[in-house]
Formats: C-alpha cells, structure tokens, sequence
C-alpha cells in the first residue's frame, strides 16, 4: 500500500510538471482527484461490492460448518500416506473460492491426520499452498476474480481497439495460465504417485520413521486467533457440506443465468462478451449470501445477528484487498495520463520481439512477487502497465489485429503467473507464511522444500507454454504436451518414500 501511494503521489507530481512549488498539491491530489474518480466509477463499485459479498458469503459457509462439512465428507477416504495426501489436495481444490480460506481450513483441518498417517508437515505445507493461489486464481468465481476483472477492465480501457468485455478477456487468458493449471496438475501427481525429489524426499522419509524435521516446534498451529476463530463453525456437531455446496451451487448457476440474460447473441462467446458481468456477479453473489443465510437461520444454527456478524467478520478480510484494488486503479489513471505505455514501447519495440513479450512479463512479475511477497500487489502495479504496453509493441509491429490477440490474453495470464509463482517461492509471502502455520511446520523448511518443485513446474510452463504460444503454437496443444511432461517429470525425478 505505501508502494502504490507513493506510486501514485509520483504520477501526480509528473503530471503537474516536476514543480517542486506543487509537491503538496500532488501530496493532496492522491486522495482528492485520483482515489475519488476509482470510487466514483460504476464498474469499480460493482467489483468492490462482489468481492465484499464473496469474503461475506466465506465467512457465513465457515461459522455455519459448511466448510468444514466439506471437509468431514472426505475424512473417511483417509486410509494411508498416499490417499491423506490425495485428499489434503482435493480438499484445496474443493475450497476454490478464498485462498486464505483454502489454507486455513485445510492446513488446520487435516494437520492432526496427516500427523498420524507420517506424513511431513512440509509435505502437508506444499499441498496447502501450492493448491491455493493456483485454484483460486483460475477458478471462474472467487475472490480473485473482481480484483483480476478490475485491473483488466482499467487497462484495456485505455485501449479503443479492444472491444471485448474484461470477463471475457479474462475467461479467454484462463488458456494461457500455463503456471497455475500445471502446478496443479504437479500436485495431483505428487500426491497419487507417492513419490518426492529434492528437499522434501529426506523430509517425507524422515516422517515415515518418526523424526519429522520440519515439525514446527515453537507453536503447533496458525497463531493468529482472529482468523482462526473466522473459520471454526460454531457448532462443530453440526458441520454439513451442504451448507456450503448449496450457496455456492446457486451462486455459479446464477452468474450463468445472469450472463445470459444481460447477453445477446447467437453463440455462447457473442453473449459472454455482450453481457454484464458486474450485473451477474452481484446478483450472484447477493443470491449466495441471501440463501447461506436462510439454511443457517432455517437450521437454528444461528441467530439472524450472528449470521450478519459471520457475514461481516468475511467482509473484513477483504478490505485490504479492496485498498490495494484502489490504489491500483489510481495509479492506472496516473499511468494513462502520463503515457506510460507509449514511453515504455518507444524504448522496447526494438529490443523485445513480440513472441517473447509474455515471457518477459512472466519473468518480471515473478520477479516483483518474489521481493515483495505479495501476488495482488504484483497485479495491481503490473496490469495498468503491461496491457497498453503490449497493445503499444504489437501497433508498433503492425499485429496489432484479432489474429494476435493471443499475444495479450498470454501477457495478461503471465501477469498472474509470474505474481503466483513469485508467491509460492518468496519466504516473505503472505501465503506462504500462512501454510506454514496453518500446516504447523517450520517456515523456512516449507520454503526450502516448495523452491524446487516451484522451479520445475515453471521451467514446463515458460519452455513448454509462453514461449511456444508466444511464437503462434495453440495454448490447448502446449497445455496437453505440458500436462505430460509434468506428470513424466515426478515419475522421471522423484522416488517412492517407503
């Protein structure tokens, strides 16, 4: 947050012409110009509103026991190492909607198992956070996606060729996401294979006989008991995964429907691209909350009060994701006014071929994630720049046409990309801090021992990914022939732990 203010007071001082005599008057401009015109926007209220809604929505489905209903509903499946793992990640992949949610609800859930069945709490660690970001950053309705259809929406606004709606723009780049889809597939594999390399093979051995090394000694579980107590239902005895699956199974049928009635068209793609996606999220999204609220009052779980308090304690977790969003379309608007985009292209048309454009904002992304330690601060300073750049280089190169589109869906996924990657590796993230204490292991040695398989599944998606479809290659054949090399690449590399 002070990176993107003071990003934005720069912007300001630029615009009004470098003028020492004006640096309070940019200091002001900050909040009254740029911060109000992001609030002020339509579009901007309606993505703040949704994702408030869907933190909301998390926060009734976790005190009313759906998620952890969820959660009970797999237990049973929990016979030996190989089949806890199998569900830890299936568990991750279950709760797609809130990655904090995700790595809360499973590290602390299934730690007191995986314990029993040997298995590391690195091991544990890696399945929490390497399923978290990844799903929920692809998945079509989270907690990510207002942020990620904001920052799309802001940039491309700067842009009067590109008539396509953010959605689906969004939906299309989805093909691209190479990083998150093979890191999932990588996990699955792991897990159902029972086989590890590297690091985290001595560490998963180790577990088998006893002697865990990872096993956190200083605290044995998430130390922060606000968020934890956000995610206990308040009565366990209770816990049903309906409660969850039924909210949400409305909430994805009316954001269809919602598409499709504010679409026109002939075909599926004409009416996504015509309609309102803001309309349909938050009637989505209010239809999830309403119905999360009757089946917890219709059960008796629940006072009509303590159901707005769970639904607010949800809201909370998201305002610090709604700060970032404003900054970040604040200094979208500085960027824009100050022509950003065409100063930067002026410098790299030459230097960067088109082909290589997404792999240099994956690499650059990961960069910035990995230093800062936070993936949605990576979007929000990268997105407002990136798009108009990549429009600038392929105008530039005289591509600038519907045939290379592809070029700026896979810029916009390697933007993600790069910031989920950066997070997974960076020992200064958010989420990787928070798998550890959720998971109850040392820090340091789930970073150590997630590194590795970070690096291996992002070799595969820029060699076997980015930079094939970058030079033209369909996304759906490099997502098949990745797929296979990352499954080969655990066979190939890891060993059985006995």
């Amino acid at each position: 947050i002070p990176s993107l203010f003071f990003g934005i007071w720069i912007g300001c001082f630029a615009i009004l012409g470098f003028n020492f005599r004006v640096v309070w008057q940019s200091f002001l401009d900050v909040i009254a110009i740029y911060v109000k015109s992001a609030l002020a926007n339509a579009d901007h209220a309606a993505i703040i509103i949704f994702s408030l809604m869907i933190g909301g929505l998390v926060g009734i489905i976790s005190k009313n026991g759906g998620m952890y209903g969820v959660v009970n509903s797999l237990l049973r499946f929990t016979k030996n190492p190989k089949r806890g793992q199998v569900i830890t990640a299936t568990l991750g992949l279950a709760i797609f909607f809130d990655d904090y949610a995700n790595t809360l609800v499973v590290g602390n859930t299934m730690r007191k198992i995986t314990d029993k069945l040997k298995i590391s709490r690195a091991k544990l660690a890696f399945l929490v956070d390497a399923t978290a970001a990844p799903i929920a950053c692809i998945a079509l309705i989270t907690t990510w996606v207002g942020f990620q259809l904001g920052m799309i929406d802001a940039s491309i606004q700067q842009i009067d060729a590109v008539t396509e709606s953010a959605y689906l723009i969004y939906l299309k780049s989805i093909a691209y996401s190479f990083y998150p889809i093979f890191m999932l597939v990588f996990v699955m594999t792991i897990a159902g294979s029972g086989r590890d390399f590297a690091s985290m093979f001595k560490y998963e051995t180790e577990a088998r006989i006893g002697r865990d090394p990872s096993l956190q000694s200083s605290e044995m579980g998430y130390s922060n008991e606000a968020e934890t107590d956000r995610l206990e239902p308040k009565d366990p005895s209770r816990a049903r995964a309906l409660n969850a699956v039924i909210p949400i199974a409305l909430f994805i049928g009316s954001v269809i429907g919602g598409l499709f009635v504010t679409g026109e068209g002939s075909s599926v793609q004409e009416i996504i691209g015509s309609a309102d996606a803001y309309q349909a999220l938050l009637w989505g999204s209010m239809i999830a909350v309403i119905s999360a609220i009757i089946l917890t009052l219709a059960q008796g779980i629940m006072s009509l009060e303590e159901a707005v308090q769970s639904w607010y304690e949800g809201v909370k977790f998201m305002i610090f994701a709604i700060i970032v969003l404003i900054m970040a379309w604040s200094l979208a608007e500085t960027t824009e006014l100050l022509q950003t985009a065409n100063y930067l292209s002026s410098i790299l048309d030459e230097l960067l071929p088109v082909a290589m454009v997404p792999t240099s904002i994956f690499i650059l992304s990961a960069a910035t994630a990995f230093a800062t330690g936070t993936s949605w601060g990576t979007m929000g300073i990268f997105y407002p720049i990136v798009v108009p750049l990549v429009w600038q280089i392929l105008s530039i190169n005289g591509v600038a046409d519907p045939e290379h589109f592809y070029i700026l869906y896979s810029s916009i996924a390697c933007v993600l990309c790069g910031a989920v990657w950066g997070d997974h590796c960076s020992p200064i993230s958010d989420t990787t801090i928070m798998s550890s204490m959720a998971s109850g292991c040392d820090h340091i040695d789930h970073v150590a021992t997630q590194l590795p398989y970070a690096l291996v599944v992002a070799s595969i998606a820029l060699l076997l990914g980015t930079i094939p479809t970058g030079f033209g290659f369909p996304a759906w054949i490099m997502l098949l022939i990745g797929t296979i090399i990352v499954i080969s690449s655990v066979l190939i590399l890891g060993k059985k732990v006995d």
